[in-house]
Protein backbone atom coordinates (compact mmCIF):
# COMPACT_ATOMS: atom_id res chain seq x y z
CA UNK A 1 0.00 0.00 0.00
CA UNK A 2 2.99 2.20 0.30
CA UNK A 3 3.61 3.39 -3.06
CA UNK A 4 0.78 4.90 -4.65
CA UNK A 5 1.19 7.20 -2.00
CA UNK A 6 5.00 7.73 -2.71
CA UNK A 7 3.84 8.33 -6.45
CA UNK A 8 1.06 10.67 -4.96
CA UNK A 9 4.10 12.41 -3.48
CA UNK A 10 6.30 13.08 -6.84
CA UNK A 11 3.26 14.55 -7.95
CA UNK A 12 3.29 16.97 -6.08
CA UNK A 13 6.65 17.70 -6.30
CA UNK A 14 6.34 17.94 -10.09
CA UNK A 15 3.45 20.26 -9.53
CA UNK A 16 5.50 22.26 -7.01
CA UNK A 17 8.45 22.65 -9.39
CA UNK A 18 6.39 24.16 -12.12
CA UNK A 19 5.11 26.63 -10.07
CA UNK A 20 8.50 27.60 -9.05
CA UNK A 21 9.44 27.69 -12.90
CA UNK A 22 6.01 30.00 -13.57
CA UNK A 23 7.38 32.36 -11.11
CA UNK A 24 10.87 32.54 -11.77
CA UNK A 25 10.34 32.62 -15.58
CA UNK A 26 7.52 35.80 -14.98
CA UNK A 27 10.49 37.35 -12.72
CA UNK A 28 13.09 37.48 -15.72
CA UNK A 29 10.23 38.38 -18.19
CA UNK A 30 10.40 34.91 -19.87
CA UNK A 31 6.91 33.43 -20.93
CA UNK A 32 6.61 30.06 -18.56
CA UNK A 33 5.79 28.29 -21.51
CA UNK A 34 9.20 28.50 -23.23
CA UNK A 35 10.71 26.71 -20.08
CA UNK A 36 11.31 23.17 -20.87
CA UNK A 37 11.41 20.68 -17.36
CA UNK A 38 12.82 18.15 -17.83
CA UNK A 39 11.48 15.15 -15.02
CA UNK A 40 14.85 13.08 -14.63
CA UNK A 41 13.37 9.63 -13.81
CA UNK A 42 16.32 8.01 -13.01
CA UNK A 43 16.33 4.72 -10.84
CA UNK A 44 12.52 4.91 -10.52
CA UNK A 45 9.73 2.55 -11.52
CA UNK A 46 7.64 2.78 -14.57
CA UNK A 47 4.55 3.15 -12.36
CA UNK A 48 5.54 6.13 -11.34
CA UNK A 49 6.64 7.59 -14.56
CA UNK A 50 3.47 6.67 -15.57
CA UNK A 51 1.65 8.60 -13.11
CA UNK A 52 3.90 11.36 -14.21
CA UNK A 53 2.58 11.14 -17.03
CA UNK A 54 -1.21 10.87 -16.62
CA UNK A 55 -0.89 14.02 -14.45
CA UNK A 56 0.27 15.52 -18.53
CA UNK A 57 4.15 15.84 -17.98
CA UNK A 58 5.50 14.57 -21.50
CA UNK A 59 9.20 15.18 -20.53
CA UNK A 60 11.58 13.03 -19.17
CA UNK A 61 15.04 12.38 -18.69
CA UNK A 62 17.07 9.02 -18.02
CA UNK A 63 20.81 8.40 -18.12
CA UNK A 64 21.45 5.05 -17.45
CA UNK A 65 21.30 3.02 -20.69
CA UNK A 66 20.45 -0.29 -19.68
CA UNK A 67 18.15 0.92 -17.77
CA UNK A 68 16.67 3.48 -20.25
CA UNK A 69 16.06 0.94 -22.95
CA UNK A 70 14.25 -1.78 -20.35
CA UNK A 71 11.65 0.79 -19.61
CA UNK A 72 10.94 3.10 -22.46
CA UNK A 73 9.01 0.42 -24.32
CA UNK A 74 6.83 0.07 -21.52
CA UNK A 75 5.56 3.75 -21.98
CA UNK A 76 3.70 6.00 -24.33
CA UNK A 77 5.94 6.58 -27.70
CA UNK A 78 4.55 10.29 -27.43
CA UNK A 79 7.26 10.56 -24.41
CA UNK A 80 10.27 13.13 -25.16
CA UNK A 81 12.91 11.46 -24.23
CA UNK A 82 16.34 12.89 -23.22
CA UNK A 83 19.51 11.08 -22.29
CA UNK A 84 21.48 12.88 -20.08
CA UNK A 85 24.36 13.26 -19.06
CA UNK A 86 28.23 11.18 -20.42
CA UNK A 87 27.72 8.03 -22.26
CA UNK A 88 30.43 5.59 -23.56
CA UNK A 89 30.49 5.46 -27.44
CA UNK A 90 30.13 1.39 -27.16
CA UNK A 91 26.75 2.04 -26.09
CA UNK A 92 25.36 4.61 -28.69
CA UNK A 93 23.76 1.65 -30.62
CA UNK A 94 22.09 -0.21 -28.03
CA UNK A 95 20.90 3.19 -26.58
CA UNK A 96 19.03 4.76 -29.99
CA UNK A 97 17.78 1.07 -31.53
CA UNK A 98 16.42 1.01 -27.79
CA UNK A 99 14.79 4.20 -27.36
CA UNK A 100 13.70 4.68 -30.96
CA UNK A 101 11.42 8.05 -29.41
CA UNK A 102 14.72 9.71 -28.27
CA UNK A 103 14.15 13.65 -28.98
CA UNK A 104 17.43 14.62 -27.21
CA UNK A 105 20.82 13.96 -26.45
CA UNK A 106 22.24 15.59 -23.58
CA UNK A 107 25.66 14.55 -23.09
CA UNK A 108 27.71 15.22 -26.31
CA UNK A 109 31.31 16.54 -24.84
CA UNK A 110 33.95 15.19 -27.72
CA UNK A 111 33.77 14.49 -31.22
CA UNK A 112 34.18 10.85 -30.79
CA UNK A 113 30.69 10.84 -29.46
CA UNK A 114 29.30 13.26 -31.73
CA UNK A 115 30.44 10.65 -34.50
CA UNK A 116 29.72 7.78 -33.40
CA UNK A 117 25.79 9.36 -32.65
CA UNK A 118 26.19 10.24 -36.39
CA UNK A 119 26.84 7.31 -37.62
CA UNK A 120 24.07 5.38 -35.19
CA UNK A 121 22.01 7.92 -36.67
CA UNK A 122 22.58 7.31 -40.41
CA UNK A 123 22.85 3.48 -39.56
CA UNK A 124 19.50 2.99 -38.19
CA UNK A 125 17.74 5.46 -41.03
CA UNK A 126 15.94 7.53 -37.94
CA UNK A 127 15.25 11.17 -38.20
CA UNK A 128 18.33 13.55 -37.27
CA UNK A 129 18.77 13.12 -33.28
CA UNK A 130 18.53 16.89 -31.39
CA UNK A 131 21.82 17.23 -29.52
CA UNK A 132 23.41 19.50 -26.54
CA UNK A 133 27.02 20.12 -26.04
CA UNK A 134 27.98 19.51 -22.27
CA UNK A 135 29.97 22.19 -20.76
CA UNK A 136 31.79 21.56 -17.43
CA UNK A 137 30.89 25.37 -16.32
CA UNK A 138 32.51 24.44 -12.77
CA UNK A 139 35.50 23.61 -13.69
CA UNK A 140 35.34 20.11 -11.46
CA UNK A 141 37.77 17.53 -12.53
CA UNK A 142 35.56 14.98 -11.89
CA UNK A 143 32.75 16.04 -14.32
CA UNK A 144 31.70 15.62 -18.03
CA UNK A 145 31.81 18.29 -20.56
CA UNK A 146 34.35 20.32 -22.47
CA UNK A 147 35.63 23.45 -21.18
CA UNK A 148 34.20 26.46 -22.10
CA UNK A 149 36.83 27.49 -24.08
CA UNK A 150 36.42 24.56 -26.12
CA UNK A 151 32.56 24.64 -26.93
CA UNK A 152 32.70 26.97 -30.07
CA UNK A 153 34.24 24.35 -32.00
CA UNK A 154 32.48 21.05 -30.79
CA UNK A 155 29.83 22.71 -31.87
CA UNK A 156 31.29 23.69 -34.95
CA UNK A 157 32.12 20.41 -35.58
CA UNK A 158 28.74 18.94 -34.94
CA UNK A 159 27.33 21.20 -37.18
CA UNK A 160 29.98 20.82 -40.39
CA UNK A 161 30.72 17.18 -39.80
CA UNK A 162 27.29 15.70 -38.58
CA UNK A 163 24.67 15.81 -40.96
CA UNK A 164 22.50 13.37 -39.14
CA UNK A 165 22.74 15.49 -35.60
CA UNK A 166 21.03 18.82 -34.81
CA UNK A 167 22.59 20.87 -33.15
CA UNK A 168 19.96 22.55 -31.01
CA UNK A 169 21.76 23.91 -27.27
CA UNK A 170 24.30 23.66 -24.53
CA UNK A 171 23.92 22.06 -21.32
CA UNK A 172 25.32 22.07 -18.03
CA UNK A 173 24.95 20.08 -14.64
CA UNK A 174 25.19 21.59 -11.44
CA UNK A 175 26.99 21.39 -8.13
CA UNK A 176 25.44 18.01 -6.71
CA UNK A 177 24.80 19.59 -3.17
CA UNK A 178 22.54 22.36 -5.70
CA UNK A 179 25.31 24.90 -4.62
CA UNK A 180 25.93 26.29 -8.15
CA UNK A 181 26.32 29.81 -8.64
CA UNK A 182 24.86 31.97 -10.96
CA UNK A 183 28.42 32.34 -12.25
CA UNK A 184 28.23 29.01 -13.68
CA UNK A 185 25.11 29.33 -15.77
CA UNK A 186 26.29 32.80 -16.97
CA UNK A 187 29.10 31.28 -18.60
CA UNK A 188 26.77 28.56 -19.83
CA UNK A 189 24.80 31.35 -21.48
CA UNK A 190 28.26 33.43 -22.57
CA UNK A 191 28.98 30.38 -23.89
CA UNK A 192 25.34 30.70 -26.17
CA UNK A 193 26.47 34.35 -27.45
CA UNK A 194 29.99 32.93 -28.94
CA UNK A 195 28.19 29.46 -30.42
CA UNK A 196 25.56 31.54 -32.55
CA UNK A 197 27.30 34.11 -33.09
CA UNK A 198 30.14 31.22 -35.16
CA UNK A 199 27.47 29.57 -36.46
CA UNK A 200 25.23 32.12 -37.53
CA UNK A 201 22.64 31.02 -34.94
CA UNK A 202 19.63 33.54 -33.28
CA UNK A 203 19.73 32.95 -29.20
CA UNK A 204 16.05 31.72 -29.59
CA UNK A 205 17.18 28.22 -31.96
CA UNK A 206 20.03 27.50 -29.21
CA UNK A 207 18.69 26.28 -25.93
CA UNK A 208 20.40 26.48 -22.44
CA UNK A 209 19.89 22.93 -20.57
CA UNK A 210 20.71 24.31 -16.85
CA UNK A 211 19.66 23.68 -13.23
CA UNK A 212 18.45 21.20 -11.14
CA UNK A 213 15.34 21.44 -9.18
CA UNK A 214 17.37 22.87 -6.01
CA UNK A 215 19.03 26.06 -8.31
CA UNK A 216 16.82 26.52 -11.68
CA UNK A 217 16.16 30.02 -10.18
CA UNK A 218 19.95 30.91 -10.59
CA UNK A 219 20.04 29.88 -14.06
CA UNK A 220 20.56 33.03 -16.32
CA UNK A 221 17.04 33.29 -18.02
Amino acid sequence: MAAPAVEGVAVTALRSVLFRVRQAAERAGTQPKRVRVVAVSKTKPVSLIRQIYDAGHRCFGENYVQEFVQKAPQLPEDIEWHFIGHLQSNKVKTLLGGVPNLAFFEGVDNEKIANHLDRAVSSLGRNPLKIFVQVNTSGEPSKSGIDPSGCVRLAEHVKSHCPHLEFSGLMTIGMPDYTSTPENFRTLSKCRVEVCKALGMTEDQCELSMGMSGDFEQAHW
